[in-house]
């Protein structure tokens, strides 16, 4: 999969919840406020653990795309700076 140098990409198949929402979470930490998370994850769980998360934190869900056999692709973008 190509993704643009503008958008981060996070690989987290094969780690289950909670841990790809974590990584998540200090991903977004590292990028600018604006700047889109493309995370790649094969656990189903993420598909309600991801917008749960981004309605909890502040940030945009942009949605997810099906790819090959179980992997999701999930789309999101950073709204709030991080919080001291």
């Amino acid at each position: 999969m190509i993704v643009p140098e503008s958008v981060a990409l996070l690989d987290a198949r094969g780690l289950y919840c909670p841990v790809p929402i974590l990584r998540t979470r200090e991903r977004l930490k590292r990028l600018a406020v604006g700047a889109e998370l493309v995370v790649l994850a094969d656990d189903p769980v993420i598909l309600k653990d991801m917008p749960a998360f981004c309605r909890s934190h502040g940030h945009e869900y942009l949605g997810h795309e099906s790819g090959a056999g179980q992997d999701v692709r999930l789309r999101v973008r950073k709204l709030r700076p991080n919080l001291v």
